[in-house]
């Protein structure tokens, strides 16, 4: 008897210390507050601080590829479809420059294939149109160069009038 109570007050004050222990081990609900309070703190004042014209430039070389892939998209629609559109089809920029949008016509049934806004944020400014022959080419009369900004990044497109080709390069 005396056995088992000394066994059992040794496992009692076994299990009451790791209880303790536990307790002591964990955080109060003030203290994780306050933590989450500093957190949001230094959250606050980093924010304002982040540079945002970073993605500005960035932008403005996601709006210069997307106009020279929709200029290869145009030359490309002039060429498939040459056998039943004589004329062609042409990019038009839309607005006085700096422009806000741009559409791809199919110049032989003045139809809109597509329309794409140009964001508030980016210039792009240059040749207003590029029409494109049924062999791919620029057709006489066509401009070709288009520049795209934003903030300190610039990009200039250029046409090949003979070939239609489009290249973009960064100034």
């Amino acid at each position: 008897m005396v056995r088992s109570q000394a066994l059992r007050a040794i496992l009692t004050g076994f299990f009451r210390g790791q209880v303790m222990r536990n307790r002591e081990t964990g955080h109060t609900l003030v203290e994780l507050i306050i933590v989450v309070l500093f957190i949001g703190i230094f959250a606050a004042i980093a924010v304002p601080r982040i540079n945002f014209s970073a993605i500005t430039r960035q932008k403005a070389e996601t709006v210069a590829k997307k106009i020279v892939t929709d200029l290869r998209r145009t030359r490309s629609l002039a060429i498939s479809d040459a056998a039943g559109n004589t004329q062609g089809y042409a990019i038009r920029m839309s607005g006085s420059s700096p422009y806000t949008q741009y559409r791809i016509r199919n110049r032989d049934t003045a139809t809109v294939v597509d329309i794409h806004e140009i964001p508030s944020d980016i210039n792009v400014t240059g040749g207003a149109t590029f029409r494109f022959g049924p062999l791919g080419n620029l057709v006489d009369g066509s401009d070709t160069t288009l520049t795209v900004t934003g903030d300190s990044r610039s990009f200039t497109i250029t046409l090949i009038q003979a070939t239609g080709m489009a290249k973009c390069v960064q100034n």
